[in-house]
């Protein structure tokens, strides 16, 4: 599946394997969720550059991906943890970063600080964080959109 690029099924079904304890799953997970989002995510340097930038740095490298951990766990409970269930997993943390990303503008909660590091309109300036967050609404809608196309 072209939306994943680098995870594919038999990575995603090792998350099935009933001898893992529950700490090395959350682990696991985690890695390829955070894989899976950075192939995914606009690369830094396509045009515009700021607001990728501002988009990589809000998602990537942080939080604990509570959302799509839940998601997967939920597919792995149907029997149905495979690639086709990342990008509603995807999905879901990019629409959290946009909420966290437009609740720390000072016209909201004006946080200065996000998981210990300058919030995105601090880093990238108001106006670009603003389009970050919009940016990753939009994809979060498109992204759910070409999984079930």
């Amino acid at each position: 599946m072209a939306l994943l690029m680098n995870v594919n099924d038999a990575q995603l079904m090792e998350l099935n394997n009933p001898d893992l304890d529950f700490a090395s799953w959350l682990r696991l997970s985690g890695q390829r969720i955070e894989e899976a989002l950075d192939a995914k995510l606009p690369a830094a340097g396509t045009q515009p550059s700021t607001v990728h930038r501002a988009i990589r740095y809000a998602v990537l490298g942080g939080g604990k991906r509570l959302r799509p951990l839940l998601t997967l766990a939920s597919a792995q409970l149907f029997g149905d943890c495979k690639a086709s269930m990342l990008p509603p997993a995807l999905a879901i943390e990019i629409f959290h970063a946009y909420t966290l990303i437009h609740d720390d503008l000072p016209c909201m909660d004006d946080d200065d600080l996000r998981r210990g590091k300058p919030a995105t309109h601090i880093a990238f300036g108001e106006a670009n964080a603003l389009l970050a967050g919009d940016a990753l609404l939009t994809l979060a809608c498109q992204w759910c959109a070409e999984a079930y196309a």
